[in-house]
């Protein structure tokens, strides 16, 4: 889109939202002040999704406006993945712009669902350059890219040729260096500009292996994991995690999950199939010279009788790699078995707090379960204690086995409820609430961790959340985690190999005796049969322990003509922005709202609307001193929900005054 068309677009956008506001606020008077960059996805190599700009307050935000706003064209409507009937083996839905820019040397930088890369003015939104790396998106199931990584190599001077490197993934499983100034491909940089993921990994289905998240850069390192397909297949490719020379792209070193002792390469110089993946973003602490990846859960996700021991020895974990050999320094699994989907979604944060006044290097790691690990970074154990207690042993299904204890951290408490009952059952009416109960009785329910069966368990935290990729935000400041979390009951049912292929929501698990039905826990009028709130957002005091406050976030506005505002907590993706002025922006929910909370007591000071659901995490920067902060989101919409999918990334900012002229006699 060309400049002139995107400021059009954002005068008639601001038009129309600026009447929907819940107040608007008068222009301010900007002074000087310090200046921000956002380099990482997570704003720092170790997450965080913190900004130490403080022109945005609690006394001022209600003066923000949309600034600017950059539209790419990169949508693909389709039907939602909870449809009725709907096949998941074959259809596209919607394509979801989940994507969180980074704003290096006075330009930002994106990647759309599609994989293109934009550069932009950080200012106006004025096109700089865009690069196209020709992804066949026709071919991919889902389409979506959380945002590229950027390197500067210190010893070339300002203005040579790929001095600063953009480093974009693709769904296709490839990633491309790029000049941070024309956007040109870096040919120098391995083949062409392009490292091939695909190489090493054997024969895989062009929907089965992918790269969606920025690869960690750390010195003249660039360390990549991959998404590998969920509940598919038991022979799907390696979850692999490489590392590259960031210069030419040479391999360094690899790390195929598999247990101590075993090989990771097979007989054919592959990496061993079935492996779990790290599909989420990477950590790196250049101090301790370690590298912290979060796993998901062993292939096939929902039945693992069939997982070899050495498969399972890494999943569902937190694991420190050293930076230059790959070989593992520590490991803490946060599921034992896991046959639930409770695959570690986050990046780990890493950040200092304060004990009894002695400063430790932590570590927070947030989970599906709506339990967050703190652990020490340097060696992995947990600063206020981890203990095993037994879970259900009985339910499931012919030739599955259960562990016998899972870890639950002692501190903080969960910030999703961990039981589940007939009693719990929710409903728009009495009829509704009834129905709900009479649903739950004929399923399998109770603990978290209650193994999954051939009539349908109810899971509660579901493989959605508790957490999801993009929390938590922490506050180094206060020493305070922001972490939002979904509250929605979902049903899963493993079903006969010879009972597969009726329903819509089904998973194949080729390999093992069983698919998997997945579905929302739902009335006969589609309402939740949990309780609301569906979705909140909490505080942690990571000093100790102790939750601070939990709200509800969102409502079901545009979900339910007129009465959805009534209902509180509404299901989504992406996550929270803390600013140093003590503010929460975040969307992350069903609705269609941008809201900023205030960090000491959760409250919510003012919501923006926009044009549909955003699933991604606003970041902010200030690139002048005399100039505006922004705060920039990506709303497009996400294959789970019923809001089309769209690609507006709004970027906002205080109201300013004119400056003041003063008259020379």
């Amino acid at each position: 889109m060309q400049l002139k068309s995107t400021l059009t677009f954002s005068i008639a956008m601001l038009a129309m939202l600026s009447a929907g506001c819940e107040k608007s606020g008068p222009a301010v008077e900007l002074t000087q002040g310090p200046t921000a960059d956002w380099p990482a996805w997570g704003g720092a190599p170790g997450g965080g999704h913190y900004s130490p700009l403080a022109q945005i307050t609690a006394e001022n935000v209600d003066s923000l406006e949309i600034a600017w706003v950059h539209r790419s064209g990169d949508m693909r409507q389709g039907p939602s993945m909870r449809d009725e009937g709907l096949d998941l083996q074959t259809t596209l839905p919607s394509s979801s712009f989940q994507a969180t820019p980074i704003v290096v040397e006075k330009t930002l930088y994106y990647c759309t669902p599609f994989n293109r890369v934009f550069a932009l003015d950080p200012e106006t939104g004025a096109e700089r350059w865009m690069y196209d790396p020709q992804v066949n998106v026709a071919q991919k199931q889902l389409t979506h890219c959380r945002g590229v990584s950027s390197w500067i190599d210190p010893n070339l001077a300002p203005g040579k040729f790929c001095r600063h490197r953009i480093f974009a993934p693709t769904v296709d499983a490839r990633i491309i260096a790029l000049d941070g100034e024309t956007g040109r491909r870096c040919d120098e940089f391995s083949s062409k500009g392009e490292i091939d993921l695909t190489i090493g990994i054997g024969e895989h289905g062009k929907r089965e292996y992918a790269v969606t998240s920025p690869p960690a850069i750390v010195g003249d390192t660039l360390v990549t994991g991959a998404f590998v397909i969920d509940a598919w297949d038991v022979d799907v490719p390696a979850g692999v995690v490489r590392a590259f020379d960031v210069r030419t792209g040479a391999l360094k070193w690899a790390w195929n999950p598999v247990a101590p002792g075993r090989k990771q390469i097979d007989a054919e110089g592959n990496y061993v199939r079935g492996t779990t993946n790290v599909w989420s973003v990477i950590s790196v602490d250049k101090e301790l010279n370690h590298v912290y990846v979060p796993t998901g859960n062993s292939s096939p996700d929902y039945y693992g009788g069939q997982r070899e021991g050495h498969l399972d020895h890494y999943s569902s974990s937190v694991v420190a790699l050293d930076l230059d050999t790959g070989k593992v320094i520590w490991h803490v699994p946060t599921v034992h078995h896991d046959i639930w989907d409770f695959d570690v979604p986050a990046q780990p944060t890493l950040v200092d707090i304060t004990i009894d006044g002695k400063k430790i290097p932590a570590l927070v790691q947030v989970t599906k379960m709506g339990l967050t690990w703190i652990l020490d970074r340097r060696d992995g154990k947990a600063i206020f204690g981890v203990e095993e207690r037994p879970v259900p042993q009985a339910g499931q299904v012919a030739g599955e086995y259960l562990a016998a204890t899972q870890p639950f951290p002692l501190k903080p408490p969960p910030l999703h409820p961990l039981n589940f009952s007939a009693d719990d059952a929710w409903g728009i009416t009495f009829w509704d609430r009834n129905a709900c109960r009479d649903k739950i009785e004929k399923l399998d329910h109770g603990p978290i961790y209650t193994p999954i069966s051939a009539a349908g368990t109810v899971l509660y935290p579901a493989p959605i959340g508790g957490n999801n990729w993009g929390s938590p935000a922490v506050d180094p400041e206060r020493g305070i985690m922001v972490a939002s979390d979904t509250h929605a009951a979902m049903v899963a049912t493993l079903r006969p190999r010879n009972a597969c292929g009726h329903s819509g929501h089904e998973f194949p698990q080729t390999g093992t005796p069983y698919c998997v039905e997945i579905d929302l826990l739902a009335s006969p009028l589609g309402a939740p049969c949990s309780p609301p709130p569906w979705a909140t957002l909490a505080a942690v005091d990571l000093s100790s322990g102790e939750k601070l406050w939990q709200v509800p976030l969102g409502t079901l506005d545009n979900n339910i003509p007129v009465i959805g505002r009534l209902f509180k907590g509404s299901p989504g993706f992406g996550g929270p922005l803390v600013t140093k002025s003590g503010l929460i922006f975040i969307s992350a929910s069903g609705d269609h709202n941008l809201r900023v909370f205030d960090i000491s007591n959760g409250e919510e000071l003012i919501k923006f609307p926009l044009p549909t659901q955003a699933a991604s995490v606003p970041m902010s920067y200030r690139i002048n001193e005399s100039g505006r902060q922004f705060v920039v989101q990506a709303v497009g919409g996400h294959w789970t929900g019923d809001s089309v999918s769209a690609d507006h990334l709004m970027a906002f900012a205080l109201k300013a005054k004119p400056p003041s002229v003063t008259s020379t006699p």
